[in-house]
């Protein structure tokens, strides 16, 4: 299908009302899933963000890496045990994870876009004390009205702070911070983290405009699996008190409503797998996925 030059007209202008909107505004996005293996998305994922950043938006971006680390510990030999989602971290399985995330994942994401650019400079949370952390306590609820079982799931961390200093000196910089989810212990541990966890905490931190969880399904469902456009904290709470939103979108959900909590103005999920999704999000009326509010 061919574009006139109409038609492409309308889209720029389409995007004007956004631009003036959003410009010099923070967002941070969580990127993941299909997004960071397609080689075409991965890509288009690295123009999106020097696109946003040269019409005035401050993009930083926080990226996970589940299968390249799975792919990894297969190659070493190292099985891998999760519960509830959740890889068990042994020092052994840390130093892989940090390895990959840190050394290999992030480096790829910066080098896409500085290549395609960009400017961009990749953190570790250990860097500058960027993601302080401790270690995640997991409670397993046990039947017939039994005390939650405690599991060690090793050296995985939840935040307890961000240290935003450095990524403001990068944003006035005119820099793209890509943001490995490693954080440090006060006594220099090293704990692998939940991706959109960190996204949502610095997004906090930031007092970002908007929150943007990249994922492989179109957003929140209803009952009838459809999409949902908008939702507000009270009504996503009620999904999940129903059933209707379940499984590895509860935790995404949480993310959202915790950072609305703490001053985030919006926060989406959309599906990573459609072409340009951050800018179909963001420049244009109806945009793609669920949008959570306040």
């Amino acid at each position: 299908m061919t574009i006139d030059h109409k038609d492409r007209a309308k889209v720029l202008i389409e995007a004007l009302p956004y631009i003036r909107r959003f410009y010099n505004a923070v967002i941070v996005v969580k990127y993941g899933g299909h997004a960071m293996v397609d080689e075409t998305l991965k890509k288009n994922f690295a123009l999106d963000m020097i696109l946003m950043k040269y019409v005035g938006l401050n993009p930083v971006v926080v990226h996970g890496g589940g299968p390249q680390i799975g792919s990894f510990l297969k190659r070493l030999s190292i099985e891998s045990e999760f519960i509830d989602g959740m890889r068990v971290t042994d020092k052994q399985t840390m130093d892989v994870v940090e390895m990959v995330l840190v050394g290999k994942v992030n480096k790829e994401i910066v080098a896409l876009i500085n290549r395609n650019g960009g400017r961009s400079v990749g953190l570790s949370g250990k860097d500058g004390q960027l993601i302080m952390a401790r270690k995640m306590k997991y409670f397993k609820k046990r039947a017939n009205d039994q005390p939650p079982e405690i599991i060690d799931i090793g050296m995985v961390g939840e935040v307890t702070s961000v240290n935003n200093e450095i990524l403001k000196s990068l944003l006035e910089g005119r820099f793209i911070p890509v943001i490995a989810p490693v954080g440090a212990g006060s006594k220099g541990e090293t704990y692998n983290i939940n991706a959109d966890h960190v996204a949502g905490h610095v997004a906090s931190s930031l007092k970002a405009r908007k929150l943007i969880l990249l994922t492989d399904t179109e957003g929140v469902l209803d009952k009838d699996g459809k999409l949902l456009s908008t939702i507000r904290i009270g009504e996503a709470e009620r999904l999940i008190d129903d059933g209707i939103i379940r499984g590895g979108m509860i935790p995404k959900v949480y993310c959202c409503m915790d950072a609305l909590k703490k001053g985030v103005k919006k926060a989406h999920i959309i599906d990573g797998r459609k072409d340009h999704a951050m800018l179909l999000e963001i420049f244009t009326r109806v945009g793609v996925g669920t949008e959570i509010l306040v």
